[in-house]
């Protein structure tokens, strides 16, 4: 019996490093020959292809692939009937979501929606920006444009909808952000069919929970020390855990060893108070991952 395979799809451009870098944290790696969309991974039950976020909905959907990662934004401009199996909130740059927004020229003195009836918009999201619109009953020209909308204004267009995680790239063009569409993160989405399949679920449902973990871990540290039981109340009592911090016992039986997870701007000032408090051995690490 041949072994059963989930093809996944993964976002080519942008998102590509950061997501590669969410799996490697994940416990997977994953590496791309050359200019080949076959994704090397170290998971025979996994099959990955690299592919254009934007075109990612569409081929779950025909199930040409199982599932994948893409943004929000995406799945409603492609108006595909998905199952989503979580939702991944990391980016190009960080760990957020990122803004669908109608930037015009800095000169531009629009404030109103409905100052957009009759100009042109250039822009990816299509369908997207059509509907945006069409809730503020505005009639304006939208054209499909290749990337790089930024360059098109004011020559080319009046306005372009674009996603922008900082702004940084609008400015740098002159553009000033005019209106919010939306704000949108990555999603792991399911065609029905594979959904309906036990292996392949439990298979999606798995790679989902490591990746959220992944992400969960992102702001975290561990924190580990060893503490004589008489000063563990005043040590706990300086200790914020994510949950009650982990208590082991030792070989002397004077001492415990005490371990816990929390904000890593915070250990700069507990690990003063804690040692004052009477912990020894106090160790902080970085965490891959956080499943709660």
């Amino acid at each position: 019996m041949d072994k059963r395979v989930l093809k996944i799809g993964l976002p080519k451009g942008s998102l590509q490093e950061s997501t590669f870098g969410l799996f490697r944290k994940a416990g997977y790696n994953l590496s791309v020959n050359g200019r080949s969309y076959h994704v090397d991974m170290d998971d025979p039950e996994l099959s990955g292809l690299l592919i254009r976020p934007q075109e990612i909905p569409r081929y779950i959907e025909d199930g040409i692939i199982d599932c994948g990662l893409t943004g929000y934004d995406w799945i409603l401009s492609s108006g595909a009937d998905l199952v989503q199996v979580g939702e991944l909130v990391y980016a190009k740059v960080g760990f957020g979501p990122v803004r669908i927004v109608c930037a015009v020229h800095k000169d531009d003195p629009i404030q109103d929606v409905r100052e957009l009836q009759g100009k042109r918009i250039a822009t990816e999201y299509v369908e997207l920006t059509k509907m945006w619109l069409a809730t503020h009953e505005v009639d304006a020209q939208v054209e499909f444009s290749w990337g790089a909308c930024e360059m098109k204004v004011p020559d080319l267009a009046d306005a372009i909808v674009a996603n922008t995680e900082t702004g940084n790239s609008l400015r740098a063009n002159g553009l000033r952000i005019a209106f919010e569409l939306m704000k949108s993160t990555t999603r792991f989405v399911a065609n029905h069919r594979s959904w309906e399949d036990p292996w392949k679920r439990k298979k999606a449902e798995n790679l989902a929970m490591l990746l959220q973990g992944a992400i969960n871990a992102q702001d975290l540290v561990g924190l580990k020390m060893n503490v004589r039981r008489r000063d563990l109340d005043a040590v706990i009592n300086v200790l914020p855990a994510l949950r009650k911090p982990t208590i082991s016992t030792l070989s002397d039986p004077e001492w415990v060893a005490m371990e816990t997870i929390l904000d890593p701007r915070k250990v700069r000032d507990l690990v003063p108070e804690l040692k004052r408090a009477g912990a020894e051995g106090i160790a902080a690490y970085p965490l891959t991952m956080v499943v709660y």
